[in-house]
């Protein structure tokens, strides 16, 4: 589902395929409005035009209007005007279940692709039909690839949910259990990945590589039917979601607006821009008074609109009063013997004048709607006057409703104006999962919470220029410093604090660390090695009788966020703070006791916009193993 963060890859696919459907299109022009946002305008069939908004890292959906784009169009949309306006849009699609979007544009005898990343910080890149990057909107290398010019642009080779044989090949090599493999190595994310086992009816909490993956597949299958096919779209204060999943038993429904298009929910979701604020702010503003006398007036508009409409059908019904009488005359006898389908069916294949003006039936009403110069719904088993009835029921309502708002014209008051705050929460990154901080020269950090993490920072994220750190005790986080930083005071402490030394009760341990080229998994001969563990190799750079500490505190500027580390780092990044050493209290008991000293700093109005940020789960992932004291706070 798609949250403010950004879109989820079943979201994504649910736009590709209405994306897909209107096709063919051609690109007339493209515009860019922020650093990360620009926008596609482009031409269907039979004069229609379409507007895609892409925000690079979070979404790509279809909208109404485009803000008021810049005078001087920026260089990344000149050179994609260059390339590809009055190109043809020949295919739309998404790289398996990944935050991929790719659009293949012909231009002459050339083709381009378009390729729009939904994930991490995101990214907008051009290339030719090979993959070859011809220009990205930001570039950046990585440690397994480059997103510069002239570097190849990959894609991984195999989708986990393209096929029945790819699902159990996943599934079989993953050691977790079923919904975190489904959620992360088949990037459903956790909610669908839920539903899918409830759909299949395997327990989620089994292990992955003992599911059945053909009751899974044929689930997923099902899912993604939904998502293109059966698309009803719902937004809630936390969430839009392309279809309504079948909700877990007791669990209340979280529907609150519907929408006849994905791309309608999304663009209703998502806050504006800031250059659509910029344009909204441009605009007559009116006072609270005037804003509610407008509501008032164009409520009562309504009302006046409902009331001579309705007023209209009951002239209608009299003005037929016979052909009434004999319609509901007859249809009451026939529902006696006959059912309404066969009642639906005879008047359908008979040439009566008087059967052909029902247009609809509806059997489980035991009522029709007929058009009597006004299309009427009628009940048959209910005289002329109790049909009547229920009309002049509608009239006198909103006549009601327009007397109340006439009142409550006369007696509006300007309410007290009051400033709300904005509260931005800190955008997901990709090393949020694991331990982080970032050091107080800005390097990143990151620490593994158990021993899987361990093994993949490791494998996956541990590059040449970076630096491997690990308390000197049994049982700890390996912790990675992606970079070369002056502050190994700090990287130190993290190590020890997220340690056994804090579990074991110490105050203090040592630390030491290593170059990647030392870290190896290939023990000596007759070792073992265990999950989550390494051998290192060579000289190593200690650091005795490290402090263990940690600091948790609250930023709201510029995005809102709990975090943790080295207290250092973390007192002088927050005015909201407390630090934690080795103590006796439950690291559950911690975690609540921080939320309570967090909360107690901010106001009512912060604590609400707060809601979704400042939680125990947010705290408690920065506590340590092991008993804590609360030492310090402010």
């Amino acid at each position: 589902m798609a949250t403010t963060q950004g879109m989820s890859g079943i979201d994504v696919r649910s736009v590709t395929y209405e994306l897909c459907g209107k096709l063919p299109l051609w690109i007339d022009k493209i515009y860019q409005f922020e650093t990360r946002t620009l926008g596609i305008r482009l031409n269907g069939e039979e004069h229609a035009k379409f507007l895609l908004l892409i925000e690079a890292g979070r979404r790509v959906h279809l909208v109404k209007n485009f803000p008021t784009p810049p005078k001087n169009p920026p260089q990344f949309a000149m050179f994609l005007r260059k390339y590809l306006s009055g190109g043809k849009v020949l295919a739309i699609r998404q790289h398996g279940l990944e935050r991929i979007l790719i659009f293949d544009i012909g231009k002459g005898t050339l083709t381009y692709r378009l390729i729009i990343e939904l994930f991490d910080e995101g990214n907008v890149i051009l290339t030719d039909e090979s993959y070859r990057i011809i220009k990205p909107l930001r570039h950046h290398r990585f440690k397994d690839r480059d997103i510069v010019p002239d570097a190849i642009y990959a894609l991984s080779v195999t989708d986990p949910t393209g096929s029945l044989e790819n699902l159990a090949i996943t599934l079989a090599g993953d050691d977790r259990d079923l919904v975190r493999a489904l959620a992360i190595s088949c990037m459903l994310g956790g909610t669908y990945a839920e539903y899918v086992c409830r759909t299949a009816g395997i327990d989620k909490a089994m292990p992955a590589l003992k599911a059945d993956p053909g009751l899974l597949f044929k689930a997923l299958t099902s899912l993604f039917d939904k998502v293109q096919h059966h698309v009803h779209p719902i937004l809630s204060g936390t969430s839009c979601e392309p279809v309504i999943l079948t909700p877990e038993p007791g669990s209340p429904s979280n529907e609150t607006n519907r929408f006849s298009g994905f791309s309608e929910a999304l663009e209703a979701f998502y806050p504006m821009t800031k250059a659509e604020k910029v344009r909204v702010a441009s605009k007559p503003k009116f006072s609270d008074v005037e804003k509610i006398r407008k509501y008032q007036e164009s409520a009562i508009k309504k009302f006046d609109e409902k009331i001579k409409k309705t007023e209209e059908i009951v002239a209608a019904i009299y003005e037929n009063y016979q052909f009434v009488v004999h319609l509901i005359s007859s249809l009451d006898t026939a529902s006696k013997r006959l059912s309404w389908q066969e009642i639906e069916h005879h008047l359908r294949d008979t040439s009566s004048a008087d059967a052909k003006r029902i247009v609809t039936f509806y059997p489980d009403e035991a009522a029709v709607e007929v058009d009597i110069g006004k299309k009427v719904k009628i009940f048959v088993h209910e005289s002329i006057e109790q049909n009547a009835g229920r009309y002049y029921d509608i009239i006198k309502k909103f006549k009601k409703k327009k007397e109340g708002a006439l009142r409550a014209m006369k007696t509006v008051k300007t309410k007290k104006k009051t400033i709300h705050r904005t509260i931005v929460p800190m955008k997901k990154l990709w090393y949020h999962r694991f331990r982080w901080f970032v050091t107080s020269d800005n390097i990143v950090v990151l620490g593994g919470r158990d021993a899987s993490q361990n093994e993949e920072l490791v494998k996956k994220y541990m590059a040449g220029g970076d630096l491997f750190v690990h308390a000197d005790v049994h049982g700890a986080s390996v912790v990675i410093v992606k970079g070369k930083t002056e502050r190994m005071d700090e990287v130190a402490q993290f190590a020890a604090s997220y340690s056994g030394a804090w579990r074991s009760g110490h105050f203090s341990a040592d630390v030491y660390s290593a170059l990647p080229t030392q870290v190896s998994k290939t023990p000596e001969s007759g070792e073992f090695v265990s999950r989550g563990s390494f051998i290192v190799r060579g000289e190593r750079t200690y650091y005795r009788d490290v402090p263990l500490a940690i600091g948790i505190g609250l930023i709201l500027e510029p995005q809102a966020a709990v975090i943790g580390g080295p207290s250092s780092v973390i007192h002088s990044r927050t005015k909201i703070f407390a630090e934690l050493k080795p103590g006796q209290f439950e690291p559950n008991d911690v975690a609540k006791k921080v939320l309570r000293i967090l909360r107690q700093n901010v106001s009512p109005d912060e604590e609400k916009l707060l809601k979704g940020i400042l939680n125990t789960d947010s705290v408690a992932a920065f506590v340590p193993p092991g008993g804590s004291d609360i030492s310090g706070m402010k």
